[in-house]
């Protein structure tokens, strides 16, 4: 029906904006679009306004007398779909215009029909003008909010634009080899007789880029659990671990599992448990590991809280991937732009900190612990350890021996878009 992939993707950006995340309904909202091609057209409209939400609200509220966002949400998204599509689509002009207009009526909202011609056609007689004012501003300019843009600044001096560019960028597909089944090269060798174009890639010793993205079910043995798709930076939390199949082995927040499968592929071990807080999570934890035919014991459980379920026997290997603003990923998941703010960071911080405190006794002495985050902040990095170990006067931070990334207090940052890879930060404690 026409204007129904612009209802569709105004509907998911729409949840977002009244505080979802994408991830909990955009599958819903894909699965009740019938044609694959307009599946992919709600999803590129979907993330790509998402993408650019700041710079395309800072240019609505240049178009628009009243603000419409909070008391009709959906028309605000609609309005966003529309311009995505005069900005930065193939689409042309014409059609963009009709088709998000009919979209309008498809809501029934015969208000916003005028409402929606009336704005976008304004942006095009007037579009050179209004990009000149868009792109003078910050918020505007940068596709980021300002929050996130004073700290970025203030934490990443030198850094800050190339970051914001790399958030702005579609992200490579990384696939993960699983050892278990070959290697890295004979799988390379598998895709190039499948005319998929792919390299190794540079730091993950699992980790293979591919050319373009594509279905995983096009993918060799992707269904036999052969491999993976995983952010090389990701994959780097295997490596850092140094598990041994003789060691008890910790995967605090493990949800959804991609760590947790790339450690049991690496081995067999004495014993694998992997916790987490979010049943529903912890559920997904249990369908990769089934595709991959791989086995863990599955605690649901708040890794600030082991007395819940430790039983009290050391872990000699401790892997906290602990819950962060994920500003390392926002290119990934660009809903983080409108889901996350200022304050979130202190609360986070907190958390991490609590989860650090609690998890320390139960790593046995001479035992290893990798904390990890995806995200770009020294509040939840580099300051959060460095606190952590003023605090333990028996925590050491080991070197990381890496070419990727940068030192960065006792730890090491991977920033967005180097290598390809996401924003990453690892730091290893030991305990003496």
């Amino acid at each position: 029906m026409p204007g129904s992939a612009r209802a569709a993707a105004a509907r998911g950006i729409a949840r977002v904006i009244q505080g979802g995340s994408l991830n909990d309904f955009l599958p819903a909202i894909l699965a009740n679009v019938s044609e694959p091609a307009d599946r992919s057209l709600v999803q590129e409209m979907v993330y790509g306004s998402l993408r650019y939400a700041p710079r395309l609200e800072f240019l609505i509220s240049l178009l628009l007398e009243r603000p419409v966002r909070k008391r009709e949400p959906r028309i605000h998204a609609l309005l966003m779909v529309g311009l995505y599509q005069l900005l930065y689509m193939r689409i042309p002009a014409h059609a963009a215009v009709a088709e998000t207009v009919e979209a309008a009526r498809l809501m029934k909202k015969p208000w916003a029909v005028g409402l929606t011609n009336a704005v976008l056609r304004r942006f095009q007689r007037e579009q050179d003008a209004l990009l000149e004012r868009v792109d003078a501003h910050p918020v505007g300019g940068s596709a980021h909010p300002d929050w996130l843009l004073e700290i970025l600044k203030a934490d990443w001096p030198e850094d800050w634009p190339a970051i914001i560019a790399a958030n702005n960028e579609r992200p490579p597909m990384t696939l993960r080899v699983n050892r278990r089944h070959q290697s890295r090269d004979a799988y390379l060798a598998e895709l190039e007789e499948a005319a998929i174009a792919a390299t190794a890639h540079p730091f993950a010793a699992d980790g293979i880029e591919l050319e373009a993205a594509l279905d995983v079910h096009q993918l060799p043995g992707f269904a036999d659990g052969r491999v993976s798709v995983q952010d090389a930076a990701a994959q780097l939390a295997a490596d850092l671990m140094q598990a041994e199949p003789g060691h008890r082995v910790l995967d605090a927040c493990a949800a959804p599992g991609g760590k947790t499968a790339h450690l049991l592929e690496r081995a067999n071990y004495r014993r694998f448990v992997a916790v987490d807080r979010d049943e529903t999570r912890l559920d997904r934890v249990a369908e990769n590991l089934a595709r991959l035919n791989l086995s863990a014991e599955l605690v649901h459980g708040d890794a600030a809280k082991p007395d819940g379920w430790w039983d009290g026997e050391p872990f000699d290997r401790i892997l906290v991937d602990a819950p962060c603003s994920a500003t390392g990923v926002i290119r990934r998941h660009p809903d983080i732009k409108l889901l996350r703010r200022k304050k979130d960071i202190d609360s986070l911080a907190g958390l991490q900190a609590r989860i650090l405190d609690q998890l320390w006794p139960l790593l046995a002495p001479g035992g290893r612990l990798v904390y990890a985050t995806c995200s770009v902040l020294a509040r939840e990095n580099a300051e959060q350890v460095a606190n952590f170990i003023r605090r333990h006067d028996d925590a050491i931070a080991a070197p990381i021996a890496a070419d990727c990334g940068r030192p960065s207090g006792f730890g090491r940052q991977i920033l967005p878009g180097e290598a390809g890879m996401d924003g990453f930060f690892y730091s290893v404690l030991t305990r003496h």
